[in-house]
C-alpha cells in the first residue's frame, strides 16, 4: 500500500469510526452470535490470500461486527464501564501511527517525560498527597500483583527475588467482596491462595477492621507472618467502600503493606465532594485506579501510585548490558517500574483526555453519571415490586425483582429476567450475588449515556419483569 492509498483509506476508516459512534445506539448491545459461529465463518476464507482493503473492511462488517459487544453503546450497563471518548480515540490513532516501544527514556523521551508529567497532574486532580509517585500499568490486576510483589520483597529484603521461597509462611488479607484479581495475584506471586484470608464485611459489604485485626492476631499466634492487606475502594459486586483509615491503622500497627484497589471508583475522586471515599489514603503504601474504566480513556490505562518508588524499582529492576544507557541516572526508565519490559505510549491518550475536557468538563460528566444512577435508584424505590440490595454510593445500582405474593425462587426468577433483558439487545446488565441473593447490577458509566437512556431502561426492565411474572402466574 503506497502512501497515497494509505491516506485515502485513513479518511475512509475515520468516516467509518464517526459513523459507528453516530449509530452505535442502534446495534444490539450484547452480541447474539453463538459459540463457534464466527470461527466457522472465518474458516470459509483463505487467510493467506492477499485481498484489497475493500474486501477486508467488508469481511470485518459481515463476519466480526455481529460478534461485537458494544461497550460504547449508551445502553451498556454491565460489569464496570470500559469507556472511551473522541480525544482518547484520536490519541490512540497517533499512538498506533508512532508505534513507540516505551521501555526506557532513550527509546522514547517524550513518552517517558509525558508519563511522569501526566501522573503528577492526575495525582493532583484526584487529591492524592504529593508523597505518592505514579506510573501507568496496563490494568488494576497487574498493579495489585505489583503491590503484592513489592510487599514480598520489602519483607525479605529482596531475598525471594534472589533465592526463592525458603519456607516463609506469609498471610495476606482482603474482604470477602474483594476483586478476584487479589486471589489471582496471591497465586501468581507464589503465596498460595490458601494464605489469602478473606475478612467478613458489614451490612454495606465493607471490610470490618476489627475482624481484620482478629485474624492477624490469630495468624501470628499460629506462626504465620502477616504481610499485606488490600482494601477495596469500590468493590466489583456492589461498589462498597472499605474503611481505608481504620484498615490503615491496623496495617501500621502490625507492619503490613497496605494496597488500595480503586479500579473503577477512583475516578470519583476527581470530584472534591467525593474525596471522603478515600479518607486515610495518605496512610497506604500503594493505590490504583483505572482511567480506562470511567475516565473516558481507551483500555488499557491504569494509574498506579506508590509511596516509595525506590522500593518498586528494587523489586523489578534488572539491567542487562544491552539496556544500559548514559542517561540511566538522570531519567525514569519505566521498564523498572513494573512487570513488562515493553510498554505502550499510554500517557498520550490520558493527556489528550485531561486537556480535551479539562477538569471542569470531566467533573461535569462524572456528576451527571452519579445523578443518573441516583435517579434510577429512585425509580426502583418508587415501586413495591423492586428492591435495592446495596447502598448506591456512586454509580452502581444493585437490585432485584420481588413481585408481590410471589411464592417461587426469587434467585431463579431474577436470573431469567436478566437473560430476557440481555437477549433483547436493547441493553446489557450483569449480575452478582449479595448474601446469596441473585442481584442485578446496573452501572452508569458509559460516556454518552443520557437521562433518556436510563428512563427507557427502567421502563423496559419493568415491562419485561411484569411479562415474565405474568407468564408464570
Amino acid at each position: 500500500m503506497n502512501n497515497e492509498t494509505f491516506r485515502k483509506e485513513l479518511h475512509r476508516f475515520a468516516d467509518w469510526i464517526a459513523d459507528y459512534y453516530e449509530n452505535v445506539e442502534g446495534y444490539p448491545v450484547k452480541s447474539k452470535v453463538q459459540p463457534g459461529e464466527i470461527l466457522s465463518e472465518l474458516n470459509k476464507g483463505n487467510c493467506f490470500e492477499h485481498v484489497e482493503m475493500d474486501t477486508l473492511l467488508a469481511d470485518f462488517e459481515r463476519i466480526l461486527l455481529p460478534g461485537i459487544t458494544h461497550w460504547q453503546s449508551p445502553n451498556f450497563y454491565a460489569y464496570f464501564p470500559a469507556n472511551t471518548s473522541p480525544p482518547s480515540i484520536l490519541a490512540e490513532m497517533l499512538t498506533a501511527a508512532l508505534a513507540q516501544q516505551c521501555m526506557i527514556w532513550e527509546t522514547s523521551p517524550a513518552a517517558a517525560e509525558l508519563e511522569e508529567y501526566v501522573m503528577m497532574q492526575l495525582r493532583e486532580m484526584i487529591g492524592l498527597p504529593e508523597t505518592f509517585t505514579g506510573v501507568i500499568q496496563d490494568s488494576a490486576s497487574t498493579a495489585t500483583l505489583t503491590a503484592l510483589l513489592m510487599a514480598r520483597e520489602r519483607a525479605t529484603g529482596c531475598g525471594i527475588n534472589d533465592r526463592g521461597f525458603t519456607g516463609e509462611r506469609f498471610r495476606l488479607y482482603c474482604s470477602e467482596e474483594a476483586h478476584s484479581s487479589v486471589e489471582k495475584g496471591v497465586k501468581i506471586a507464589g503465596f498460595g491462595k490458601d494464605n489469602l484470608v478473606k475478612v467478613p464485611v458489614d451490612g454495606n459489604f465493607a471490610m470490618l477492621p476489627d475482624e481484620l485485626e482478629i485474624r492477624i492476631h490469630n495468624d501470628m499466634q499460629a506462626g504465620f507472618i502477616p504481610l499485606a492487606v488490600v482494601s477495596a475502594m469500590g468493590t466489583t459486586g456492589s461498589t462498597a467502600f472499605d474503611p481505608i483509615r481504620a484498615i490503615g491503622k491496623v496495617a501500621s500497627k502490625y507492619g503490613l503493606f497496605h494496597h488500595v484497589d480503586g479500579a473503577m471508583a477512583g475516578t470519583a475522586l476527581i470530584l472534591p465532594e467525593m474525596r471522603h471515599l478515600a479518607d486515610g489514603v495518605e496512610l497506604v503504601d500503594s493505590f490504583v485506579f483505572n482511567p480506562h474504566k470511567w475516565m473516558f480513556t481507551n483500555f488499557d490505562c491504569s494509574a498506579f501510585y506508590v509511596k516509595d518508588p525506590d522500593e518498586l524499582i528494587r523489586t523489578f529492576s534488572i539491567t542487562p548490558e544491552y539496556l544500559k544507557t548514559k542517561r540511566d541516572e538522570e531519567v525514569n526508565n519505566y521498564r523498572d517500574w513494573g512487570i513488562p519490559l515493553g510498554r505502550r505510549f499510554r500517557a498520550l491518550k490520558l493527556w489528550f483526555v485531561i486537556r480535551g475536557y479539562g477538569r471542569d468538563g470531566l467533573q461535569a460528566m462524572i456528576r451527571e453519571h452519579l445523578r443518573l444512577a441516583g435517579l434510577f435508584a429512585e425509580q426502583l424505590n418508587s415501586r413495591e415490586d423492586f428492591q435495592l440490595l446495596a447502598p448506591v454510593v456512586i454509580n452502581t445500582v444493585c437490585f432485584r425483582y420481588v413481585p408481590l405474593n410471589y411464592g417461587g425462587d426469587l434467585n431463579e426468577l431474577n436470573a431469567r429476567l436478566l437473560e430476557r433483558l440481555n437477549s433483547s439487545g436493547k441493553l446489557y446488565l450483569t449480575h452478582t450475588k449479595l448474601r446469596d441473593q441473585y442481584t442485578l447490577r446496573l452501572v452508569v458509566g458509559q460516556t454518552n449515556t443520557a437521562e433518556r437512556h436510563l428512563n427507557e431502561a427502567f421502563d423496559f426492565i419493568v415491562q419485561q419483569a411484569e411479562e415474565l411474572c405474568g407468564k408464570e402466574s
